[in-house]
């Protein structure tokens, strides 16, 4: 019988490190040694590039006493997981406190409700600014007033750039400077705006309402998260597309990093329903784990709950990403590609194409929190397998090209779910002949990094 897990992940995760506390910052009743046993037994047996690494090697050590040996010349587990991962591997984490990824995978995080990305300026300096992407409902930042598009270059009075973000940002409250940018430099406003984070649960269906354009009924989801607990939601946009006779369909992923590979499953035969049974997508673990692990992934009718689900029977279907599109996201255009005609508009997408679940500190194969060891709370989150569609597509590493390119004008964004939003529009343009709005030649803008970066889900697939 095949075992699967719960807990596995799909979003550029190298930034992640540096958002953790040490294993200093913890009190630890676990040895140093135990720890770095446990990281080598998980990598050792799950591990997707094991083969990468020789010292992961079934026959790579005589015994116990030679592999400890080789495990102390390593400070802390992080450092040895650090020399253990592949450098193909841009996505394995580590962590000292589980809490924070459990939390993580529920959807659960502290937040101000400001949801933001960080652009470097047009001057060739380090200085970023700030654009609020969307706020979120039932938050400090609602309260405050904020809305997309508005842009900030301080934080408590300090300017932002590349090196100080993410120790201003990451404070529990802050004042951020708003300003505005005049086509040569950004000048403040003179407002402030403090922040207080709070816990937060954040449904990911973000936007799923209905647009009737040139008589044609067309359904708009803005989709943040493939987060399991919400699959009831997900499913009921789709029962209301269905009562208001949806016939086409814009899924917005453009901010969504990823989650778990059952919802990504669930939502595509959302789109469809037509090919209950048919293959999804493929795995692909490491040699030693392939013929006991793989087990493919099949269009279904059922969401995680058991309910039936509501489909749209679609056979197309438009798709907005950016480069923050990954891992789920991902696997939900390259799953549905070889069925219907999909779409792309927008940006290429992260390229993350590999899922992962939780270990903890237990024996194998399970290494579950439940058998796990008591006397410290570390667990990693290694990829385990790769997916490929149906026609074997895999390994994009950079990322999926867009159909149609555009890409977000971060100094002009427009209000998502309007018609004339840019990337909206495009796909309504193609789907009705609605005219989109002219865009103008704009600066060309680098954006640097986004507010998720500390996120534990962030460019993250979860396996079943």
């Amino acid at each position: 019988m095949k075992i699967k897990h719960f807990a596995a992940v799909l979003m550029s995760s190298f930034l992640l490190a540096s958002c953790f506390k040490d294993m200093d910052d913890t009190l630890q009743t676990a040895t140093t040694l135990d720890i770095q046993n446990f990281v080598y037994r998980g990598l050792n047996y799950y591990y997707l590039y094991k083969e990468d690494t020789p010292e992961l090697a079934n026959d790579a050590f005589a015994n116990n006493a030679e592999k400890n040996n080789f495990l102390k010349t390593y400070d802390s587990p992080e450092s040895l997981f650090a020399y253990l991962k592949s450098s193909q591997d841009r996505f394995s984490n580590l962590f000292d406190d589980y809490n924070v990824i459990e939390n993580a995978l529920n959807g659960i995080s502290l937040s101000n409700g400001m949801e933001y990305g960080l652009v470097y300026y047009p001057d060739d300096s380090n200085n970023v600014f700030g654009y609020v992407r969307y706020v979120l409902p039932n938050t400090d930042a609602e309260d405050k007033e904020l809305t997309r598009g508005d842009i900030f270059t301080t934080i408590d009075g300090q300017q932002l750039n590349d090196n100080n973000y993410q120790e201003l940002l990451s404070s529990e409250s802050y004042t951020i400077g708003l300003a505005t940018y005049n086509g040569t430099e950004f000048l403040p406003t003179g407002e402030t705006v403090q922040l207080t984070k709070n816990q937060y649960t954040e449904n990911p269906v973000h936007i799923a309402k209905t647009l009737d354009v040139n008589g044609r009924k067309i359904g708009y989801l803005m989709y943040n998260s493939f987060t399991r607990n919400y699959d009831v939601e997900l499913n009921n946009a789709f029962g209301e597309f269905q009562a208001e006779g949806v016939t086409d369909l814009v899924l917005d992923l453009r901010y969504n990093g990823g989650g778990s590979v059952e919802t990504a499953t669930d939502l595509a035969s959302m789109i469809t329903g037509q090919f209950n049974g048919e293959l999804f997508y493929q795995e692909f673990w490491n040699e030693d784990r392939q013929e006991e692990r793989a087990e493919n992934g099949l269009f279904d009718n059922q969401i995680s709950n058991g309910s039936s689900t509501n489909s749209l029977n679609l056979n197309k279907v438009y798709i907005l990403t950016t480069k923050r599109s990954a891992s789920a996201s991902e696997l939900v255009l390259n799953g549905l590609d070889p069925y219907i005609n999909t779409v792309q508009i927008g940006d290429t997408t992260t390229g993350k194409f590999q899922a992962s679940f939780l270990l903890y500190d237990a024996p194998a194969p399970s290494f579950s929190k439940q058998l796990s060891d008591p006397s410290h709370t570390y667990c990693m989150l290694p990829l385990v397998f790769k997916t490929a569609n149906k026609n074997g597509h895999t390994d994009f590493i950079d990322g999926l090209a867009p159909d149609i390119y555009l890409k977000e004008n971060y100094l002009n964004l427009g209000q998502l779910g309007d018609i004339d939003e840019p990337l909206l529009a495009q796909a309504l343009q193609d789907i009705a002949g609605r005219p989109a709005p002219l865009q103008k030649n704009e600066i060309e803008l680098n954006e640097f990094t986004d507010g998720n970066v500390c996120s534990p889900m962030y460019g993250k697939m979860i396996g079943n």
